[in-house]
């Protein structure tokens, strides 16, 4: 039951014996059953969209080290991917997205409900992992907020200097029905902290 998990009842304000335990990119490249998972399934974007794989690197950690909750495997970026951009990993750099530069490619990108076909695998992910946690074992989610998803697809990379719009840089309505998506129904213990893309490359 929902009332169970340790890391829910914290976050409910509920004082505990001892606090629940997670980190960030816990499952990774660290634990060597990870690795070989990550070798069968060839790739990091082909291990995200196989939700055999990707749900098993998920119960991996929790497996070894017992934690509070599992963090669902996948990257933020798959949203852009889906909306149409190219996406691809450079070794040792980091994830690089086609840009937008011009109202042209933003015009190009599909709309927000054609997202869900490409990332079905990730909902096939989510109900393995309702399915196969530990009942005490709470389900972590996580999110790009919609200004770090653009600087990705305006930049094409990850950088920490912003570059000024110009007078030909895309006029783009914050509310456009282009960047945001609807989910599908989440189970009710996942919670979404923020992430960062290739996390757990």
């Amino acid at each position: 039951m929902a009332e169970q998990k340790k890391l829910l009842r914290a976050l409910a304000g509920e004082t505990l014996p001892t606090p629940p335990v997670w980190i960030m990119r816990q499952a990774g490249r660290y634990l060597p059953e990870y690795r070989a998972t990550r070798a069968q399934a060839g790739d990091f974007l082909s291990l995200c969209y196989n939700p055999e794989l990707a749900a098993e690197v998920t119960l991996q950690p929790i497996r070894r080290f017992g934690f509070d909750a599992a963090i669902l495997f996948a990257d933020i970026l798959l949203v852009p991917q889906a909306l149409g951009a190219d996406l691809w990993f450079v070794t040792g750099e980091g994830p690089r997205l086609s840009t937008i530069t011009k109202q042209a490619d933003f015009d190009a990108l599909k709309p927000a409900h054609a997202v869900h076909d490409t990332l079905s695998p990730v909902y096939e992910t989510l109900k393995i992992l309702t399915r196969d946690l530990p009942s005490e074992t709470a389900l972590i989610g996580f999110a790009g907020a919609p200004w770090t998803v653009a600087t990705y697809m305006i930049a094409g990379r990850g950088t920490r200097i912003k570059r000024q719009p110009t007078r030909s840089s895309p006029k783009i309505a914050p509310c456009s029905r282009r960047c945001s998506t609807a989910s599908p129904r989440q189970p009710s213990n996942t919670s979404r902290p923020r992430s960062t893309p290739g996390q757990n490359a």
